[in-house]
């Protein structure tokens, strides 16, 4: 019963927010509960399921949107307008080139381990040229998101850290073995930007912004008076030197992110704008692009706390362990690879992880497949995973490039399946873990 009503629940999810009969904040909200309804589930028992998964997203939320705040100063005060200056300069208008440095960008910037900061940077960075060309966000959405979900693989990431403290093993061994998987996997997401961008470039042709050079990138960087006396050239060192400290300290992992972000922020906001009315007015201002993301943030809280709490996730994992037959235990590493993208799509990762992983892995143990060996296996899947609903910084994504949600997981999915398989391959063949444990 609860794992019809699992797979129901999301089922009907996914059609409300693809078909856009319903926006996700809102559908994030009703569609749990009425399912829990249904389930026979009501009363404070409920209200503390949601209230459980509205605490654990709570510091997630605080997160996305003081880093919103942080990077609109920094966007407002012109940090990234010689970074659009010198990419206009790289890939003049050729849409090719654009998303072809769309995705080296956000591979770079995927280093530290966090997809939120990695969208708004390369957001920044390119959406002008995307506006400026007339080209397709979707394409700048698609590369950024795969690009992280390959590089999100490193030990400081949150999928590996999962699957290693799960199974008890040693990051490393888990992580250098991979290396080769993510290189691929890296590759085929730069050849995915080339077959796009040859797309684009069909399309629109090649854009001369060189003969204009200035009047090109003025009109990638606004030329409103009123933003323009926001900027902050003489600062441009200093901003610089603040967010290289935060990002340090991001991966160092000093403090929270929350919090990081709450003190960068402070010092942002102080160092460029000293005027209290103008903070509050650069406040009010880009509250209008935090506010819709950390309401979704929050609305998923109660999504994943109904899932959580009526036992559905768990449901879930045991009807889909019950229909593995016998003969299909030596391949559990591959089967587990496989299904890490469904699975981690529909689910967290954590119920995946912590729920899911453990079982899996402990039945193929008497296979002879080792820990090390399932727990690089379940972490093929999370290219796809990045589309699921469930993940915060996917809304941040969509938000700051202004596309759909649903449209942004159907352009995408089936290049994310792409990958997730290359970087499989990859793995089988090099021995990463098993296809088959003789």
């Amino acid at each position: 019963m609860l794992t019809l009503l699992g797979f129901g629940m999301v089922i009907v999810f996914m059609t409300l927010i693809m078909t856009k009969r319903l926006s996700p904040l809102v559908a994030l909200v009703t569609v749990p509960i009425l399912f829990a309804l249904i389930g026979g589930f009501g009363g404070a028992d409920l209200g503390k399921m949601m209230l459980d998964g509205i605490k654990t997203l709570a510091p997630t939320g605080v997160m996305l949107m003081f880093a919103i705040l942080y990077f609109s100063i920094m966007i407002d005060a012109g940090l990234f307008d010689p970074v659009v200056r010198r990419i206009v300069k790289a890939v003049g208008g050729d849409p090719l080139k654009v998303v072809m440095g769309s995705a080296i960008l956000a591979a770079v910037v995927s280093l530290d381990g966090d997809g939120s900061t990695t969208y708004m940077l390369v957001t920044a960075a390119m959406l002008p040229l995307y506006r400026r060309l007339g080209m397709d966000a979707l394409s700048l959405t698609c590369v950024s998101m795969l690009a992280g979900g390959v590089m999100n693989l490193t030990p400081w990431g949150g999928p590996l850290a999962r699957a290693v403290s799960a199974l008890q093993v040693e990051a490393s061994d888990v992580f250098v073995p991979m290396i080769p998987a993510m290189v691929v996997g890296v590759a085929g997401v730069i050849g995915l930007s080339w077959v796009l961008g040859r797309r684009e470039r069909a399309r629109l042709g090649v854009i001369d912004l060189d003969g204009a050079a200035e009047s090109g990138i003025g009109a990638l960087l606004s030329a409103d008076e009123g933003a323009q006396r926001l900027k902050r050239p003489r600062l441009l060192w200093l901003n610089a030197l603040l967010t290289v400290a935060l990002m340090t300290c991001l991966i160092l992992g000093v403090l929270p992110l929350s919090v990081l972000f709450m003190v960068a922020f402070s010092i942002a906001v102080v160092i460029n704008y000293p005027c209290v009315k103008l903070q509050r007015e650069r406040i009010a201002e880009h509250a209008q692009n935090a506010m819709p993301v950390v309401a979704v943030i929050f609305a998923a809280g109660v999504f994943t706390g109904i899932l959580s709490g009526t036992g559905m996730v768990q449901a879930m994992s045991d009807s889909f362990l019950a229909v593995i037959p016998d003969a299909w235990g030596p391949y559990l590493a591959t089967i587990t690879a496989v299904a890490s993208m469904p699975f981690t799509f529909f689910i967290s990762n954590d119920a995946f992880y912590y729920g899911v992983l453990p079982v899996v892995s402990q039945a193929a143990g008497s296979y002879g497949i080792t820990p090390v060996e399932m727990a690089r296996a379940s972490l093929i899947g999370q290219p796809v995973h990045l589309l699921s609903p469930l993940v915060p910084s996917t809304y941040l994504l969509v938000g700051l490039a202004k596309v759909e949600f649903g449209d942004h997981q159907k352009f995408t999915l089936k290049w994310a399946v792409l990958i997730c398989l290359l970087m499989l391959v990859t793995a089988i063949v090099g021995g990463v873990f098993p296809f088959f444990a003789s």
